[in-house]
C-alpha cells in the first residue's frame, strides 16, 4: 500500500471520491514515500554492512585510511574485519577477520611449533580481489612472532580436463596457477 492510500485511509470515506482530496493525498503520499526512503537510508548508515556514504566515518573512527577510489564492498570488508579483529588472537578470530574479506569458505590452521598460521581459501579460485587489505588486517592483529601463509586455490589439471570448451573459454587466466598473477 502506498503512503497516499494509507493517508486516504485515515480520512472519512466520503472524502475518498473527492478529486481535490485525492490530489492532496498523492502529493502528500509522494513526500511521505521520500521521507520513508530517507529514514531507511539514515538507518542503513549505522551498520557497516549497509552503509554507503557514511563508510568514511567508520574508517576515520577505526583509523583506516579513507580511499574513495576503492569499491564500497572492499571498504566495508576492511571496516568489518577491523571491528572483528579486537581481543585475544585465536584461529577463530583470524578466520572471522578473513571471512569479512572473502565470501567463500576459509579455513585457518595454526602450527604453533612452527610459529605459523595458514589461511586456506577453499572456494575462491585465483587471487582474491581484496587480498592486500586482508594481509594488512591480519598483519595488524597477529602476534609479531607468527608468520602467515596464504594458500590460494587454482583449477587443477583434472578439473580443467573435465571442462567443456565453452567452460574453458569462459575461464579467466587468473584462475589457473601462474596465469595472470
Amino acid at each position: 500500500m502506498s503512503k497516499a492510500e494509507a493517508w486516504l485511509g485515515y480520512l472519512p470515506s466520503y472524502y475518498h471520491d473527492v478529486r481535490e482530496i485525492k490530489a492532496i493525498a498523492r502529493a502528500e503520499g509522494a513526500e511521505l514515500d521520500k521521507l520513508a526512503q530517507e529514514l531507511e537510508d539514515q538507518v542503513d548508515q549505522y551498520y557497516p554492512e549497509t552503509a554507503t556514504w557514511a563508510l568514511s566515518r567508520f574508517e576515520q573512527d577505526l583509523n583506516i585510511p579513507v580511499n574513495l577510489s576503492k569499491p564500497i564492498e572492499q571498504r566495508r570488508s576492511v571496516i568489518i574485519s577491523k571491528m572483528r579483529g579486537s581481543g585475544k588472537v585465536s584461529a577463530s578470530m583470524l578466520k572471522n577477520v578473513a571471512q569479512a574479506y572473502e565470501r567463500g569458505s576459509i579455513e585457518v590452521s595454526v602450527q604453533p611449533a612452527e610459529y605459523k598460521v595458514t589461511i586456506h581459501f577453499r572456494d575462491t579460485l585465483g587471487i582474491p580481489p581484496n587480498l592486500s587489505d586482508l594481509k594488512s588486517a591480519i598483519e595488524e592483529i597477529k602476534p609479531a612472532h607468527m608468520a602467515v601463509d596464504y594458500a590460494l586455490r587454482y583449477l587443477t589439471i583434472a578439473e580443467v580436463e573435465g571442462m567443456t570448451f565453452e567452460e574453458i573459454s569462459a575461464t579467466t587466466q587468473d584462475r589457473l596457477l601462474g596465469g595472470g598473477a
